[in-house]
């Protein structure tokens, strides 16, 4: 027999579970704005771009477009220089390799690249080391210093170090000697440290993610200066979370060192403005922001969150350039744009999936130049954003290192969808079910 009512309720669950779905998607489809076409300015130069997900260095002409791209099969690229004589270093990590020294193969193996655009693009040379496993073990950064060695940050073992052009390490600083260690740094995302600039001397600026830090690193000296310095014991949640810090030695009743997510969160790619002036991708606070010291602490002076009218989703990279304006890439949003101080988008480009850095050429990321213009404070100064919905966050996170999602596409359609499909379950269940009495 028949039950007209479990039908209808079926019925009902399934018409709801279309509108559920379909309704919100359309409507953000609809309302999102749409890019602006690239301001075609002659003066402008190219923009080399890495992409992490995709593993490729692309390079972009004035207007946005692809002149030239290298790519390869199971690897991802970070951050990219132009050098000198027309090559390019690429920070990299690539599986399956066969060399892995003290782990079993097939390994991963991670370092830089130098990339040859002409005639075709390909890779010239590499320098790298086996790591036990790809993700969070990479090389994320890598520059070539006066004296011809090659300077890179190290997030398997967590260091800072540099080789000579023949492959030996001339120097290394450690992590352990600042922060409060693991037993094994390559077994646990520790503190994930992804950036290092000469910025002068014998100096060196790193960012230490986990820890929302930069710290200044002199030579022979260590840690000489904190930007965004714990100022508030026991305040650490921001800090230990997705197991990043902790106290592993046990000795001060659980508190690490942690710098406030107001000002920082887990950011990367800082640029070195000069003396009391640094632009930073705040990218859990989806904004780049430029920080001044006044009265020996930093503040946020000026900052933007969005381009087009899309807010940034986890943008990786800015750099401040000559004319003042701020060259942002937008990783989840798949673009890299430029913007003006006060905010405007003049050029943009769409890019492969999780673009990593982009560099505009000729000036790659100028370091403690004359020539960058700083904020007056008077700008813009957003918000965080904050994670109101932390699962839903990390699975748009990781749909969106897979496929290239629209930039309206956020966490909370995710929950919709899941909403829509028990509702279609439920609701066809009903229905048959009905049927069948």
């Amino acid at each position: 027999m028949r039950s007209p009512s479990r039908q209808r309720l079926g019925a009902l669950l399934v018409v709801l579970a279309v509108i559920v779905v379909v309704g919100p998607l359309a409507v953000s489809a609809a309302t999102t704005p749409t890019a602006s076409a690239a301001d075609n300015d002659s003066t402008r130069g190219a923009t080399l771009v890495g992409m992490q997900s995709e593993g490729a260095v692309t390079q972009y002409d004035a207007n946005g477009d692809e002149v030239w791209t290298e790519s390869g099969e199971n690897v991802d690229y970070f951050d990219v220089t132009k050098l000198d004589n027309g090559t390019v270093l690429a920070g990299f990590i690539v599986e399956g390799e066969q060399s892995c020294g003290e782990y079993e193969a097939p390994c991963s193996r991670t370092g830089y690249r130098l990339i040859e655009p002409t005639p075709e693009p390909h890779v010239v040379n590499e320098w790298s080391f086996p790591v036990s496993t790809k993700l969070n073990s990479e090389v994320h950064d890598a520059n070539i210093l006066p004296s011809g060695e090659v300077i890179m940050t190290d997030m398997d073992a967590e260091r800072v170090f540099t080789i000579a052009p023949n492959g030996t390490t001339t120097w290394q600083w450690n992590a352990s000697n600042f922060y409060d260690a693991p037993p094994d740094a390559t077994q646990t995302d520790w503190l994930h440290i992804n950036d290092v600039d000469p910025i002068g001397g014998d100096r060196y600026m790193v960012s230490v993610r986990n820890a929302n830090q930069l710290l200044v690193i002199e030579r022979g000296e260590g840690v000489v200066d904190v930007i965004n310095e714990d100022t508030e014991r026991g305040n650490d949640q921001n800090c230990k979370a997705n197991n990043g810090l902790a106290d592993y030695s046990n000795d001060s009743g659980g508190d690490v060192r942690c710098g406030d997510p107001e000002i920082m969160n887990h950011q990367h790619n800082p640029q070195y403005l000069g003396s009391g002036a640094i632009l930073v991708a705040d990218s859990e606070n989806d904004r780049v922001v430029e920080l001044h010291e006044r009265n020996g602490s930093w503040e946020v002076a000026w900052g933007v969150d969005s381009a087009n009218g899309v807010r940034f989703d986890w943008p990786r990279d800015a750099d401040r350039l000559p004319n003042g304006n701020t060259l942002i890439t937008d990783s989840r949003n798949n673009r890299v744009v430029e913007v003006t101080p006060e905010g405007e988008t003049v050029w943009h480009t769409d890019t492969g999936i999780w673009p990593y850095e982009a560099e505009r050429l000729p000036y790659n990321e100028l370091l403690n130049d004359d020539r960058l213009p700083r904020m007056n404070g008077t700008g813009d100064t957003p918000t965080t954003s904050g994670e109101s919905l932390p699962l839903l966050g990390q699975a748009h996170a990781g749909l969106s290192y897979v496929v290239s999602l629209p930039v309206w596409f956020q966490p909370w359609h995710i929950g919709a969808l899941a909403l829509g499909v028990i509702f279609a379950l439920v609701g066809g269940v009903l229905v048959w079910s009905g049927r069948r009495r």
